[in-house]
């Protein structure tokens, strides 16, 4: 899950900071939760995660974009290119035939069934889609909403959204994987009877 929360800590105290006290203290609150998000995986793991680096790093640079121009919408953006990114990131493992997913289960130590790995590229697929769709809305967000209401959208519409899509291929998986197990079923008593009928 650390794909999708990395960089919500400085979202979150830049909205709370900018809402007070205007948008450079914010920018400066938010790259600084980003410094902290950085230095507590190092004191804690005693490394720092790619997503962590990437996320942050994007987001300081960002920040720091946004104080010389003075402007938050660049700011703004980070959960847009961190979206973008993934989506494109999806696609491309579709391409080269090692969906993202699978890599990351593995890399967990986790070991899918046959039946899911082979529907993999489908669902690694239509993730790439409804990030591709997830950048659109943040970009969105980022230059007309209300700065509360794009962290809402980084935060818990995000979330709640992929909680929702991921139920939903978990629902189509298992009704295509009964489909193909009863296709199975009826294809073994095909064939025992078949040989049942054969002259001995």
């Amino acid at each position: 899950m650390a794909v999708f929360f990395a960089g919500l800590l400085p979202v979150i105290a830049f909205t709370v900071i900018e809402d007070q006290y205007g948008t450079i203290a914010g920018l400066i609150a938010g790259m600084v939760f980003g410094v902290g998000e950085i230095c507590y995986e190092l004191y804690k793991y005693k490394k720092v995660q790619k997503i962590t680096w990437i996320g942050n790093g994007l987001l300081l640079g960002l920040g720091g974009i946004s104080l010389i121009s003075d402007e938050g919408i660049w700011f703004k953006l980070q959960p847009a290119i961190m979206e973008g990114i993934f989506a494109i990131a999806l696609w491309f493992s579709v391409a080269i035939k090692k969906p993202l997913i699978v890599v990351l289960a593995e890399q967990q130590g986790q070991k899918l069934p046959d039946f899911v790995k082979a529907r993999m590229n489908g669902m690694t697929f239509r993730m790439g889609v409804f990030f591709a769709i997830h950048t659109g809305l943040a970009i969105w967000a980022a230059l007309y909403w209300s700065t509360n209401a794009w962290a809402l959208l980084k935060g818990v519409g995000l979330t709640v959204s992929l909680i929702v899509y991921m139920l939903l291929e978990v629902l189509f998986i298992r009704k295509a994987a009964m489909k193909s197990l009863t296709q199975e079923q009826l294809a073994e008593q095909i064939r025992r009877m078949q040989e049942q009928q054969r002259p001995n």
